[in-house]
């Protein structure tokens, strides 16, 4: 009986001792041996941006034309239309574009990018960047002959006056009398107070009477529209300063001309210094409807200074 006994406990430690040298036991009886991994150290490599060449804002600029180069000077009081036109002079985007838009004793238009070999026929005046600037009309820049602008689109759309991202005009124009000058006075503040009744109703903060105003005009209220109306523009036109020529463009106005009509309503951002005779010259070419039947181009515009 003890004979068996052993020869069993042999058997059964034989079997054991070699199932586990098979490696077939029970995995949760092995304990597996665990490493600890150290870290790897990263490499971090830091990358050295290049500065990006700081844009000069310049002050005297030259335009070479198909018909002639002019110098212009920008107006420090006008910083985002100048700045504006450095960006786009360091961009090279006028070059080969067309003075679009000419009328005689009034102004030439360019800067628009689809009139870049724009075949005859084609529409233009609509093309600019995605973007508008805003307004900065002062007294002190004026529409005399020479002087440069900025286009925009109409009052109705743009209450504002922000100006086109690209598209400029020169002033050309003609010379007027005082009594002319005086007439216009009255025209610039009847636009500007109409204007100022288009911002009052275009303004988010006025929405509330704004919404009341429409409901009244669905309904017919009539009684209640001419309130309305007569409370706004009295309380607008009551913060008016009226618009009045001063000296020296009086003088200017009637010795060298311009186009004194569109003061307080366009942004004028600088003034040709050179050249003026240039821009006379493009203001008589002929004309089919507003554009030039011979395309007069802008070939570049580098900055002097």
């Amino acid at each position: 009986m003890l004979q068996t006994s052993s020869l069993k406990l042999a058997f059964f430690l034989f079997i054991t001792t070699s199932f586990s040298s098979c490696g077939l036991l029970n995995k949760t009886n092995k304990v597996e041996e665990t490493k600890e991994v150290e870290p790897k150290e990263e490499l971090v490599i830091q990358e050295v941006k290049e500065e990006e060449p700081k844009l000069v804002i310049p002050t005297l600029v030259e335009m070479k034309t198909t018909m002639g180069s002019v110098k212009i000077r920008l107006y420090e009081g006008t910083p985002l239309h100048q700045e504006n036109f450095a960006k786009l002079i360091d961009q090279n985007y006028y070059d080969s574009l067309l003075f679009h838009r000419v009328i005689k004793d009034f102004m030439i238009q360019g800067g628009d990018p689809n009139s870049k070999n724009a075949p005859v026929g084609t529409r233009l005046g609509n093309g600019g960047p995605n973007y508008t600037i805003p307004a900065e009309i002062k007294q002190e820049y004026f529409h005399k002959k020479g002087a440069l602008c900025a286009a925009r689109q109409g009052d109705n759309v743009n209450p504002e006056q922000r100006s086109s991202g690209s598209q400029f005009y020169f002033v050309t124009g003609a010379v007027y009398s005082e009594g002319d000058l005086k007439q216009m006075e009255d025209r610039i503040n009847q636009q500007a107070k109409a204007g100022l009744i288009r911002k009052f109703w275009a303004a988010p903060e006025n929405k509330e009477i704004a919404d009341l105003y429409a409901k009244c005009k669905r309904e017919n209220k009539t009684d209640s529209l001419n309130l309305l109306q007569t409370q706004v523009t009295k309380s607008e036109y009551a913060k008016y300063v009226p618009y009045k020529f001063t000296e020296e463009q009086i003088k200017t106005y009637t010795t060298i001309g311009g186009t004194p009509f569109l003061d307080n309503n366009y942004t004028v951002f600088g003034e040709v210094v050179e050249g003026l005779d240039i821009i006379d010259q493009i203001g008589k070419v002929a004309t089919q409807g507003e554009r030039p039947v011979e395309d007069v181009k802008i070939l570049s515009i580098k900055i002097l200074e």
